[in-house]
């Protein structure tokens, strides 16, 4: 019997329907202090929560603006991102690094929501 193989795309979707996954996976991107990569790993979340539609409808946001908003050259207000994470059952938490862990520079063009 042939084994189904599946593409890394399926098989991140698939961990990502967990919430400790998408909030570890999340986290992990905010670390990298790059709208891009955080933009991109809300889009992979959006993903395993059933789509953009569905998660429009949870939002109650318009699925095209949040299409725009999450895109690689999207710029979305903190409010709209507390909004998309609380559909989703997530959070954004601040806390104060561990002592030795080295500070991020910003990068220029980062948006200060994402550099928290």
């Amino acid at each position: 019997m042939a084994k189904k193989v599946t593409t890394y795309q399926e098989d991140l979707v698939n961990a990502l329907k967990d919430p400790h996954e998408a909030a570890a996976y999340l986290n992990a991107a905010i670390e990298e202090c790059d709208r891009a990569v955080f933009l991109l790993a809300l889009r992979n979340v959006a993903e395993a929560q059933g789509g953009m539609a569905a998660l429009a409808r949870k939002a109650h946001m318009n699925r095209e603006s949040l299409y725009r908003m999450l895109s690689s050259k999207g710029n979305p207000e903190i409010r709209s991102i507390l909004t998309l994470l609380n559909s989703m059952r997530l959070r954004l938490i601040v806390e104060p690094k561990k002592s030795g862990e080295k500070r991020h520079k910003q990068r220029i063009g980062s948006p200060a929501s994402i550099a928290l």
